[in-house]
């Protein structure tokens, strides 16, 4: 009989991958657990290059991906074909991260099989169903059938007991997304593309621009193309560089406006590696994810979120993070003080994090030993200071 008990993690894009890599790795240590690990393949060739880089060879791949298909239909898929692998396997817990599709699916099914279901990132609330979309409707969905909550700050424990959520089924763990970046920061993945190393050597300045949520498709992400095309002119001196994404809605709204334009250089999207490494290099990071907006403060770099609103406030409290939405005129505004005012600039690159210290993968798996074994937990996170 396996002395050990199962712990199944179950991730599908390359943001999930980033963030579960160093748990994964925790329970691999773990002397009372044992690690099996599920991808569904939402973000494929991405998904592959993160496992890489942490060293981690998938158990089982459900392959769902396909372009273009439609939420309902991805949910169907991973419902489908993670069912019979929950029933060979029989873990004791399954480990979900985030707000993805993936997370939703995966939680319910394991919630109908009776197992345990633990929530990395819990608790992150924008406060409007709709906006991000559909990952703020994932979260929630999630939280109602979890049993261990990994909360990666204070603020995300406390929207989960407003909730009413039992806080004895809460561990504040910091987020490990850092302790992800700090591995890969220090690993110095080389540039698989000759433009990427010409850029990270150069001297001038960088601003980093990603751009794809959902709810800023359309008019809102052509504006966005538009006020690069203008911040471009406005400093020759500054290479602006976007790692496109690859969905065609996002490229059609925004590379016909920079057409042109020297200084703006148009890259496929970005290994982790590659990225963390660009991010590291950049001035000011212009965007619209989620993860970016933790990171990218441990590296000491202004972050402007091209989004109304945002799950992820506690960068916003510190200073590190401004929302200033989609509006054209808004964006040129807002990058444009920092390239020009440099106590502005200052004041937002101090390298204040409020996410994590790089311990959040070791909480995690002290949390989930509990859970199944007993045991005691770690201290909880609780703040920039640990």
């Amino acid at each position: 009989m396996n002395p050990h008990r199962r712990v199944m993690t179950v991730y599908g894009t390359r943001p999930e991958a980033i963030k579960v890599a160093p748990v994964i790795r925790a329970i691999e240590s773990s002397e009372r657990l044992e690690s099996i690990t599920v991808v569904t393949g939402q973000h494929r060739e991405m998904l592959d290059q993160v496992n890489e880089i942490f060293g981690i060879t998938p158990d089982f791949d459900l392959d769902v991906f396909a372009h273009g298909q439609a939420l309902n239909v991805l949910m169907a898929k991973v419902f489908e074909r993670l069912d019979p692998v929950l029933s060979e396997v029989d873990p004791d817990a399954l480990l979900v991260q985030g707000d993805t599709s993936t997370v939703a699916a995966a939680s319910i099914a394991a919630f109908y099989r009776q197992i345990p279901v633990v929530h990395l990132e819990a608790g992150l609330r924008s406060g409007d169903i709709h906006s991000p979309f559909p990952e703020e409707a994932n979260r929630k969905i999630t939280s109602q059938v979890t049993t261990l909550h990994l909360a990666p700050t204070p603020t995300s424990k406390a929207n989960l007991v407003r909730e009413s959520i039992d806080p004895a089924t809460v561990a504040v763990t910091g987020n490990t997304v850092i302790d992800a970046l700090l591995h890969t920061v220090a690993e110095q993945i080389p540039f698989s593309d000759p433009v990427l190393e010409e850029i990270h050597g150069g001297q001038g300045r960088l601003l980093l621009v990603t751009t794809h949520r959902r709810e800023n498709w359309g008019g809102a992400m052509e504006g966005v193309g538009r006020a690069l095309r203008r911040l471009a002119d406005r400093y020759p001196d500054v290479t602006i560089l976007l790692p496109a994404h690859r969905n065609p809605i996002v490229r059609e709204a925004v590379l016909p406006q920079l057409e042109g334009c020297d200084n703006v250089r148009v890259t496929e999207p970005m290994a982790y590696g590659e990225f963390t490494r660009m991010m590291n290099q950049a001035s000011v990071v212009l965007t619209d994810s989620g993860g970016v907006q933790e990171e990218a403060p441990s590296l000491g770099k202004p972050v402007l979120v091209m989004r109304e609103n945002t799950e992820r406030p506690e960068a916003v409290d510190a200073g590190t993070v401004r929302l200033i939405g989609t509006d054209e005129e808004r964006i040129v505004s807002e990058v444009s003080s920092l390239f020009d005012d440099e106590s502005a600039y200052m004041r937002m690159a101090n390298a204040v994090n409020p996410y994590g210290d790089g311990k959040a993968a070791a909480r995690s798996v002290a949390a989930i030993e509990q859970l199944i074994l007993g045991g005691r937990r770690l201290p909880d996170f609780t703040g920039a200071d640990g």
